[in-house]
């Protein structure tokens, strides 16, 4: 279900954030499922468990997953799409520098776009 990059400069729990939603967007997770605990996603990765802990409590703050005492962890059964105005800022500059270095690279706006627009139907493929 999640896979690290070790090397990435993207924090651990930023990582388990991001496939998470990954999965949950091209509907490999759907609303209701479980999720591994805590400690037991901890040990498949080789992690901490505060790292993991940190991810899902980032997720829950988002209302992505819902912890259900002893029960378990659980994708929401409502995923409730929202604006973030701080979020959106941090996006546009993580884009922003993206985008600086493909023209660095050489890729003009038309490439640049089309990558764009590939990602966007990789992850909207269910």
């Amino acid at each position: 279900m999640i896979s690290l990059d070790l090397k990435s400069s993207k924090p651990i729990y930023e990582q388990i954030i991001e496939q998470v939603k990954l999965n949950v967007m091209k509907g490999y997770l759907k609303p209701g499922d479980s999720i591994p605990s805590v400690r037991k996603l901890a040990l498949e990765l080789k992690i901490t468990p505060g790292t993991v802990a940190k991810a899902y409590q980032e997720l829950e703050r988002q209302e992505m997953i819902e912890t259900i005492r002893g029960k378990g962890t659980f994708i929401a059964s409502e995923i409730k799409l929202k604006e973030d105005e701080k979020r959106l800022l941090e996006m546009k500059k993580q884009l922003t520098s993206t985008i600086m270095e493909l023209k660095m690279m050489g890729y003009d706006k038309k490439m640049i776009v089309n990558f764009v627009k590939d990602i966007y139907e990789e992850m909207s493929v269910c």
